[in-house]
């Protein structure tokens, strides 16, 4: 017995006639008789009463019917969800984001996926870029989006679709050193607390290269947390300097620091190497770089 035996019978019962069932499956009506005829010798009865030109079921068909049609209608959902799982309308996507892509990119994912993409179950995990590369490599998420400055070299590890987003040291504007004219030195800033998320090596050695030995992070920041907006609501609440990507508050003013620096976070989209992606991983891949497109930009307090 076969899912094509099955869904011939199916049909033939609907339409109560082998040269319109015929037709309707595109076979041969010998054929179609030998493949009703081999359902009933496997299964052992008659299906269909030949009544002349006409047919119909017997007790026996009747009962088969109601179960042929749910195995033919389990078939026809199970093709048409792999049909969907492959192309990444339904299943599951489980992303990780780090701090600064959790607070810029988690709600325009979600916002996207549950207007287009209704049946696909998502789930954002949030952490630290160690945590959630150690989830990846533990097969918990499908890909992260993390600070891949602060990532080692790992053979394991796949990065692409990276981008840089600015960073500075960002005031609310009634802030006593947004209300002076010219640059502040780093002086001026460490008359206040300064919060940040944990920076990488790479960050703290471009600090330390502009600013001397006071600028480590270290030392210089005095509230750390690994939650972007928590640090940045602090920011709006108080006369605390926030050292973050400027697209995070908007709302606030990116200092003119002396000497100048163009300072950049470096993100990008982290996959396991030599495992098959999940198919609605091609969604984020084709809608990330428009998001990043869209975040905006800071003034700078001149």
């Amino acid at each position: 017995m076969t899912l094509v035996q099955l869904r011939h019978f199916v049909v033939l019962a609907d339409v109560g006639s082998f040269v319109q069932a015929s037709e309707a499956l595109f076979l041969t009506q010998p054929a179609l008789t030998r493949s009703i005829q081999g359902l009933e010798d496997e299964l052992g009865g008659t299906l269909f009463d030949r009544l002349g030109r006409r047919i119909a079921l017997t007790p026996f068909g009747l009962e088969t019917l109601t179960r042929a049609r749910r195995l033919v209608s389990d078939a026809e959902a199970i093709k048409q969800s792999g049909k969907g799982l492959h192309a990444g309308l339904i299943g599951k996507l489980r992303i990780g984001l780090s701090s600064a892509p959790g607070a810029l990119l988690g709600t325009p994912l979600m916002l996207y996926m549950g207007e287009h993409h209704p049946q696909l179950q998502v789930r954002i995990s949030r952490g630290s870029t160690n945590v959630l590369l150690g989830e990846l490599r533990a097969q918990h998420l499908d890909a992260a989006i993390v600070d891949i400055r602060a990532m080692r070299p790992s053979a394991d590890l796949k990065v692409d679709l990276s981008f840089e987003l600015g960073a500075g040291f960002l005031v609310r504007q009634e802030h006593p050193l947004a209300q002076r004219s010219g640059p502040v030195s780093l002086d001026d800033l460490m008359a206040y607390p300064i919060a940040s998320t944990p920076l990488s090596d790479e960050v703290a050695r471009t600090l330390i290269a502009r600013y001397g030995p006071q600028a480590n992070p270290d030392d210089m920041v005095t509230l750390c947390c690994d939650e972007t907006l928590n640090i940045v609501e602090v920011a709006r609440r108080s006369n605390t300097i926030v050292l973050s990507v400027n697209a995070v508050a908007v709302d606030l003013i990116r200092l003119d620091v002396s000497p100048s620096m163009t300072a950049t976070a470096r993100f990008g989209l982290v996959t396991l190497a030599h495992r098959q992606e999940a198919p609605a991983l091609r969604i984020l891949r084709e809608q990330l770089p428009g998001w990043v497109a869209a975040l905006p930009s800071l003034p700078v307090k001149v």
